[in-house]
């Protein structure tokens, strides 16, 4: 099969749009997940079994049914109920949402590897319990998991692609476009590829060197 640079050039302006959509679902899906993480790892932590009892149920049932569910569902039912919202604002909030049981273990567990210590010192100096959590548990946590987050913003990137269901145009939705007006899949399938491997390794070298910049 002969490689048709002409597609490639001819893809281009689809894949630059196709590639801002991707980061930028990236980008506000890794903020909502971290944030929203952080909070449902909080609140586990609550001293009252009320508390703790619906957040667990709402994120094992998060955590606990695909994605691509999610996204239909927010999509597709919401509007139903008078919510509507754009598509790659859903899929961001989707992403988001979902990652957010999952970088909340890692939360707990950054949580519970602070050393005793650490509490008993906080204690001893009568520190609120703000204070406790923002000066002394949550910067030692943070710093601890932050390879294990870069992990899933990694995981968060490949799933970008699901959000060609609910019609928003990220890379590979462009690349599907192009190849069905064109009849050329070959040259913008393997773009796409590429671009998230480079992505993908860019992503990894900074989340690396902002791991390094932490330890110090």
């Amino acid at each position: 099969m002969k490689w048709d640079w002409s597609a490639v050039s001819g893809f281009m302006p689809q894949f630059w749009e196709g590639l801002r959509v991707t980061l930028q679902a990236l980008a506000l899906g890794s903020l909502i997940s971290f944030a929203l993480g952080l909070v449902w790892a909080l609140l586990m932590r609550a001293p009252t079994r009320w508390v703790r009892w619906p957040v667990g149920v709402v994120t094992e049932f998060v955590r606990n049914t695909p994605l691509l569910v999610q996204l239909f569902f927010l999509f597709y039912v919401l509007p139903e109920w008078g919510l509507t919202f754009s598509a790659l604002a859903t899929g961001v909030f989707a992403i988001g949402l979902h990652y957010s049981t999952y970088t909340m273990q890692v939360y707990r567990a950054g949580i519970e590897a602070v050393p005793v210590g650490q509490w008993e010192a906080a204690t001893a100096l009568n520190l609120p319990r703000r204070r406790t959590w923002t000066a002394v548990i949550l910067p030692q946590a943070i710093r601890r998991v932050v390879p294990a987050l870069g992990n899933y913003v990694i995981s968060m990137l490949k799933d970008t692609p699901m959000l060609m269901v609910i019609t928003v145009l990220e890379m590979l939705g462009q690349a599907r476009l192009y190849s069905q007006q064109h009849f050329q899949f070959t040259e913008p399938l393997t773009v796409i590829g590429v671009a998230f491997i480079l992505v993908s390794y860019l992503a990894s070298l900074l989340l690396r060197t902002l791991e390094r910049r932490l330890v110090r």
